[in-house]
């Protein structure tokens, strides 16, 4: 990156250290919080001589949507800052790589395992096709894992993202090639189907080793993707009757061809509403989502009820989680969210601290065996989910956390000196 330097940028709040990857311009730093020294995050550093009038833009989307998005498969933007030479994005740090290094040091991936990242990769897509967010640049290096030890899938790097109805119909070439759609490869007008491409030569890297078109220059791989020959799947491994189906249907050259965005969701191989546990994290989402104003008013209209019914349930479920830590711990965040609400905090801090809680409950809830203990968290989680919306409204309707386009753009260009 132009004018990264070799040692790291200083930023007040932050401790740098060790170099995570660099792109066209944006260097990414692992950092810890000063004031929380177990805090870790992730910084992206972008050089503002770097940036000219389309970086910018891009940069100005990627936190919009980020800014403004929460999703257990979506990595967290916290939050952004400048100075004279760099912006500065504070991410959520995944501490196990990307998708791209996992599958070369295991050279292929079991289809069961291909299947659940599938699925998880499934559960953000669908949350952002809700929301008419098109990402443009889906590939193994832009999808990162939490850990090492229990991976979870992030999706990452937004740099390319766009607002995009179903009609919109753009030209500009963007992405990385070997994961670019023939449309847009070819330099035609395309649509947001071009990210299902680019699901299917991942899901394809992931079960054979290596993408479907890989080629030594851009010229070649151009001519493999104007031919029109089908694309035939190697005998080995051997996969599923529905695997093989959705890789064929993903790899269609022919967008109006393709598996639409509403069947790729509801395909049996990808089947979000029978993911690792009985009722899926997807499934826990979009309840989050479609009830989101139902919950809201059940909360606005009788708040501390609601948290008086909850005590006998949530008390049997913290004795009920005191063989699992992580889990327990998770609940007692939750405690200290309702607590601070109950003491008239209706601000950020206690928002983070309802999210926080609901981001690792999610998660514990997706692990969980059918049972009393999983009914109990269910139930707990809508709860916490509920007044967590209830808390969001109050505090964007201060004007205290959301920011519009229009303020970002403001901030952020007055502090770009533009080439």
């Amino acid at each position: 990156m132009a004018g990264a330097g070799w040692a790291p940028p200083r930023l007040e709040e932050f401790i740098l250290t060790e170099r995570l990857g660099s792109g066209t311009y944006a260097t990414v730093y692992k950092a810890y919080r000063k004031k929380n020294a177990r805090e870790v995050v992730a910084i992206k550093c972008v050089n503002k001589k770097s940036l000219n009038r389309a970086s910018v833009e891009n940069l100005l989307t990627e936190i919009e949507i980020l800014k403004t998005i929460r999703h257990p498969h979506i990595v967290e933007l916290k939050d952004f800052q400048w100075d004279s030479d760099n912006i500065y994005l504070i991410m959520e740090f995944c501490a196990g790589g990307d998708l791209s290094h996992f599958i070369r040091t295991r050279k292929i991936l079991p289809e069961k395992v291909a299947r659940l990242f599938l699925q998880q990769l499934a559960c953000a897509l669908k949350f952002l096709h809700d929301r008419n967010i098109s990402h443009l640049d889906l590939k193994p290096q832009n999808i990162l894992l939490s850990s090492v030890e229990n991976p979870h899938l992030k999706l990452a790097d937004f740099g390319f993202a766009q607002y995009m109805s179903p009609w919109d119909e753009k030209h500009m070439l963007r992405g990385s090639p070997l994961y670019m759609a023939p449309e847009m490869v070819c330099r035609r007008q395309y649509d947001a189907r071009v990210d299902l491409w680019s699901v299917g030569v991942i899901l394809y890297e992931a079960l054979f080793g290596r993408p479907p078109f890989f080629s030594k220059s851009f010229a070649e791989l151009e001519e493999k993707i104007r031919s029109n020959r089908v694309i035939e799947l190697p005998c080995r491994p051997r996969l599923s009757q529905g695997c093989r189906d959705l890789l064929q249907r993903l790899l269609e050259r022919d967008p109006l061809q393709r598996i639409s965005f509403e069947e790729f969701f509801t395909h049996p191989f990808v089947d979000m509403e029978h993911m690792p546990s009985a009722e899926s994290l997807c499934k826990a989402v979009g309840q989050y989502i479609s009830r989101a104003e139902e919950l809201k008013t059940l909360v606005t209209s009788n708040n501390k009820t609601l948290l008086q019914q909850g005590n006998p349930a949530r008390n049997i479920l913290k004795e009920m989680s005191r063989d699992k830590p992580r889990l327990y711990a998770a609940l007692e965040v939750a405690s200290a969210a309702m607590a601070k609400e109950e003491e008239g905090k209706e601000d950020s801090d206690t928002l983070d601290l309802y999210q926080q809680s609901l981001g690792e409950l999610l998660l514990m809830l997706a692990a969980e065996p059918v049972g009393r203990r999983r009914e109990l968290l269910h139930s707990e989680i809508q709860t916490l989910m509920g007044r967590a919306e209830y808390l969001k409204e109050q505090i964007k309707m201060r004007d205290a956390q959301f920011m519009g386009k229009e303020m970002l753009s403001e901030s952020v260009r007055s502090s770009c000196t533009l080439q």
